[in-house]
């Protein structure tokens, strides 16, 4: 009997129907990559038009995070494989349906572990004992207090569930833990952390690192075994990524520790798909753990001209069990993102010819309804003989775009 992967048609019974959870401008890739396979789509996020949904075969919105509207929502659409592509979900929900034989990709383990920093630190450094900063978590302000005394200023204090820096704080001083105690229950997730009291949601409190870079390794596990990418190097800025680029310049050491890192994480979680791990470089040369999300990352749009397949072509390849080979990677390239500065209720973009008018220069428009301080709603890509050239001529297209609203008739 034949083992072959089968594929059938979009739209048919025959079809593979993948369910993404989540449908921002990653998830748009990722739809663009599985319907080559000719798998039929379904985009679902809490917003109607997000960037996912514009290219895929379905849209559905409703609450994710909503247990019962997430049951609803997978009965009505009978998906062959559910794909997370972002932290806010009823991860109990996957848990119950993996165990009934359908597939989540990498696993909802997986899922569950990486949604809230609680799940996944515990996991890395005191199951697998992989290095990482020295960590507290602070149910109330008081117990904030006192893990900063604990583990001294500065350090960073972090919602359990965030995304893009929101809540995030820097505690240089006994007088910055009020106002960090009070971002961190007003702009983190708190309605969906793992722990939540009646004084608060629960925060991690981390230590400073004081590392040389960062970086993020995407790994990819597949169905013949592990791969990683070319090391990508990150800016970020409060927290949120605004430019990246590849290859980050490593010693051959100091790769081989990432990539044992990586690689023990990786495994530990399981299944098949694409990881974002993010280490600090130190100084000394050793790496340190920080975060990792079961799902292309932000940082790796720079591999849609980086690399032969992007991270969204491999992360495809991998959920839909197909083999995974070594990476190509072409050569110095960069991304900076494009962030809009005030509430646009209906954006438009000037610039966009004199973006482009670098032929090492590449765009991409997400497509996000509105826009508001800081979201990103595109980014510019660009290669060159150089890391330092590609980020520069990376910044310099960003900077000739601006965002307005648009006029209608």
């Amino acid at each position: 009997m034949s083992t072959s992967k089968r594929f059938g048609t979009p739209l048919q019974a025959s079809g593979e129907r993948v369910m993404l959870l989540g449908s921002g401008e990653l998830g748009k890739e990722v739809v663009i990559e599985l319907q080559r396979f000719g798998v039929e789509v379904w985009a679902c996020d809490s917003y109607a038009h997000a960037p996912a949904m514009q290219v895929a075969h379905h849209a559905l919105v409703f609450n994710m995070a909503d247990a019962d509207a997430l049951r609803s929502a997978i009965s009505q659409i009978k998906p062959t494989l559910i794909v997370p592509e972002v932290e806010a979900i009823a991860t109990q929900v996957l848990v119950e349906v993996e165990s009934k034989d359908l597939r989540v990709a990498p696993t909802a383990r997986a899922t569950r572990l990486t949604m809230d920093r609680e799940g996944i630190r515990r996991f890395a450094a005191e199951e697998l004992g992989v290095p990482t900063a020295k960590y507290r978590f602070a149910d109330t302000a008081e117990e904030l207090a006192a893990a900063v005394q604990d583990l001294g200023f500065p350090c960073f204090v972090k919602p359990l569930m965030s995304s893009s820096g929101k809540g995030q704080s820097c505690v240089r001083s006994a007088a910055d833990l009020d106002s960090a105690w009070r971002k961190s229950q007003t702009e983190g997730r708190v309605q969906k952390a793992a722990q939540h009291t009646a004084q608060g949601a629960r925060v991690i409190v981390e230590e400073f690192i004081d590392f040389e870079s960062e970086i993020t390794l995407l790994t990819v596990r597949a169905v013949n075994g592990t791969t990683f990418c070319p090391p990508i190097g990150h800016l970020q800025v409060e927290g949120d990524y605004v430019e990246s680029w590849q290859p980050h310049p490593m010693a051959s050491a100091q790769i081989a520790r990432a990539e044992s890192i990586a690689k023990a994480v990786t495994e530990g979680l399981g299944g098949f798909g694409l990881f974002g791990v993010e280490l600090f470089l130190l100084k000394n040369g050793d790496v340190i753990f920080s975060e990792v999300s079961p799902r292309p990352h932000d940082t790796g749009l720079v591999t849609l001209v980086s690399q032969d397949q992007s991270e969204f072509a491999l992360h495809a390849r991998a959920v839909l069990g197909l083999p995974v080979h070594a990476v190509r990677q072409s050569g110095p390239a960069a991304s900076a993102a494009l962030r809009a500065g005030a509430n646009i209720a209906l954006p438009a973009y000037d610039g966009v010819d004199r973006a482009l008018s670098n032929p090492n220069v590449t765009l991409r428009l997400f497509g996000k309804p509105v826009a508001r301080p800081k979201r990103r709603m595109g980014v510019l890509l660009a290669t060159a003989p150089t890391i330092d050239q590609a980020r520069a001529t990376a910044c310099e297209a960003r900077d000739v775009l601006s965002i307005r609203e648009a006029v209608t008739l």
